[in-house]
């Protein structure tokens, strides 16, 4: 009669087949198959017209114009007066796309749907891993994966991978796991399990894409990493903290506003373990400016103000807005063009929260160190046309400042010359492509080492810098300039 009936087709044995499923195939003479790639179709009854539909996937590259494809199809031959049975590998409902868009669409246009269920690939790949899925077993699809940049999942669960179907595939997929799982983490291939070629393969993440059984019906399966491997395992440790229950008494008396300091001294430490080129050390301040974001966020969510999913939802919305070049369809000619656009994404976003008349300027922190307040807000004026047209007037207005630093009659105006000065010096600093905060940190840094140098050469000598004349503290100024740079 007129509808549709989705089966699913089991793992692959015949003896897996529901007694509901055998039952109407029985009744039936004609069924369409998904793919014929199933160990099973070999076993099935010998008077079906077995028909399928793998000379769509032959027809294009792309899985969503296949799928889209069946299901128009399926759609059709289920108004005929005989209907139509559709089966596919495992379950109806796990793992397959067509399915479900099948039956909404049939249940939308008025055409009678059964579904037959059918053992998934899950049962048998956990029989093989003697695992149980619950209750935090991740299931993720290998092509979804290999196409992306960064896992979508924590990696403190175990993650079950479907439809590994290819070493390229494989090999595509180890890129995406090694942002963040270690060459040698333990995983598990499981090849057409629940059959009799059924094969398990303990290997290192890194030798994945090398298995010579990898197929139609190879699973991959990754162990979860230990306790503190994941940001949600950090979240909870925080919130643990925070707990009034149990919790740290000093981590609960926290505010924002006490935590200000803290936020501030962090930062500054990952910045100085940068400077000095220390990848380990740059870890373990990143951990701890982490901290003081989780706990703000947690803190929040305390006072009912906002809590980390805003925060994340935030910035995620804010950065793909931000680059339409990136995530969208937007042409950008060169570096000056992103940048004039950046602003006035920056300012639609101001008239859409009401702030079209605030500044470009306001958003750069006035607790800034002022070298760097300087160089952003020249940076920014200069991203909307207020620019220099080329070098030689920065230089001449550097050497106009120090004109007027000479030509100052008092102190009040020898300030005010002196700050044109060092803004003109961080502009032209900007025009080079450097960071003038940075550079005048360095040379501190230079003139903190080349001063103890000739300190511990006065105490070598049994004497203090003060006691050494200008000569001879010129001369070791040299001997450290040569000796240390």
């Amino acid at each position: 009669m007129t509808g549709i009936t989705v089966m699913g087709l089991g793992p692959g044995r015949i003896d897996q087949l529901t007694k509901e499923a055998i039952d109407h195939l029985t009744g039936v003479g004609e069924l369409y198959l998904r793919t014929c790639k199933h160990p099973m179709v070999k076993d099935l009854p010998a008077h079906l017209n077995i028909l399928s539909f793998d000379e769509i996937y032959d027809a294009s590259s792309q899985f969503e114009d296949v799928y889209a494809e069946i299901v128009r199809r399926v759609l059709e031959l289920g108004r005929r007066p005989v209907g139509v049975t559709y089966a596919v590998p495992g379950s109806p409902f796990v793992a397959e796309a067509t399915c479900p868009e099948i039956i909404k669409q049939a249940r939308e246009l008025g055409i009678p749907v059964r579904v037959i269920e059918g053992i998934s690939f899950i049962e048998p790949v956990c029989t093989a891993l003697g695992i149980d899925p619950y209750p935090r077993l991740v299931l993720a699809d290998a092509m979804e994966l290999a196409m992306a940049r960064f896992p979508s999942f924590p990696p403190t669960f175990p993650i079950l991978i479907a439809q590994v179907y290819s070493r390229q595939l494989a090999a595509e997929l180890k890129m995406t796991l090694s942002a963040v799982y270690p060459d040698e983490h333990p995983v598990v291939l499981v090849h057409a399990a629940g059959t009799e070629d059924e094969i398990v393969e303990r290997l290192q993440l890194y030798e994945i894409d090398r298995s010579e059984q990898i197929g139609l019906l190879t699973v991959c399966y990754l162990p979860p990493m230990g306790n503190g491997s994941g940001f949600e395992d950090f979240a909870e440790v925080v919130a643990r903290l925070r707990d009034p229950q149990g919790g740290c008494q000093w981590d609960r008396e926290q505010t924002h506003l006490s935590l200000r300091k803290s936020l501030l001294e962090e930062t500054y430490e990952a910045l100085q373990a940068i400077d000095e080129g220390d990848p380990q050390k740059l870890s373990e301040e990143l951990g701890d400016l982490l901290l003081q974001i989780v706990l703000h966020a947690q803190i929040g969510y305390e006072e009912g103000d906002f809590n980390m999913r805003d925060v994340l939802q935030g910035i995620h919305d804010k950065i793909v807005r931000r680059h339409p070049h990136v995530f969208g369809d937007t042409q950008l000619r060169d570096m000056d063009h992103l940048l004039a656009n950046w602003e006035k994404l920056k300012a639609a976003e101001r008239k859409e929260n009401g702030n079209a008349e605030k500044s470009l300027l306001d958003g750069v922190p006035a607790i800034l160190p002022a070298l760097e307040q300087a160089q952003e807000v020249q940076a920014r004026a200069a991203r909307v046309g207020f620019d220099w047209k080329d070098i030689n007037g920065v230089l001449a207005k550097v050497m106009e400042e120090i004109n007027e630093i000479q030509a100052a009659q008092n102190q009040e105006e020898l300030v005010d010359e002196l700050g044109d000065l060092l803004f003109a010096l961080v502009n032209y600093s900007r025009w080079r492509g450097v960071e003038s905060e940075f550079a005048l940190k360095g040379t501190v840094e230079k003139f903190r080492l080349r001063f103890g140098y000739i300190e511990k050469k006065a105490r070598a000598q049994g004497r203090e810098v003060s006691q050494l004349s200008f000569e001879e503290l010129d001369a070791a100024w040299e001997e450290a300039k040569r000796v240390i740079g």
